[in-house]
């Protein structure tokens, strides 16, 4: 008896998730289907040429816009930044670098410094458990 590979599917907004594209903005075939695990690991390797205008230019989903910005997606709703933003309009508050953008920026680095200092202690604490 031969068992047959079942195909693993996901739903269009796992997909553009995994693929860092807002949903709304990709085409209707793709946001009408289901995509298999080949077909997502076709697009991740050989993407179409509107997978890399979405990525080039966007809008792109928030946890997007919050890694081009170098702050969090927490920061991006403490300063209303609730929809998609383009490429452009990333580029534009990077530029003007304002006061808010500023102070998202510090507060991530503190928290990653925070969570490599925990990181660390833990680590030591697991060496000391072990001698």
């Amino acid at each position: 008896m031969t068992s047959r590979k079942s195909i693993q599917t996901m739903k269009p907004a796992t997909a553009a998730k995994k693929l860092g594209v807002y949903l709304e903005a990709t085409p209707a075939e793709f946001q009408e289907g289901v995509v298999s695990r080949d077909e997502l690991n076709a697009l991740q390797t050989d993407p179409p040429e509107w997978l890399r205008e979405l990525r080039r230019n966007g809008p792109h989903p928030r946890p997007v816009v919050a890694q081009k910005l170098g702050i969090s997606t927490s920061g991006l709703a403490r300063n209303d930044l609730t929809e998609p933003l383009t490429t452009e309009q990333i580029n534009a508050i990077k530029d003007e670098n304002p006061e808010w953008l500023q102070h998202e920026r510090a507060t991530r680095v503190n928290a990653l410094r925070e969570e490599q200092r925990v990181k660390e202690r833990k680590a030591a604490k697991e060496a000391e458990k072990q001698h």
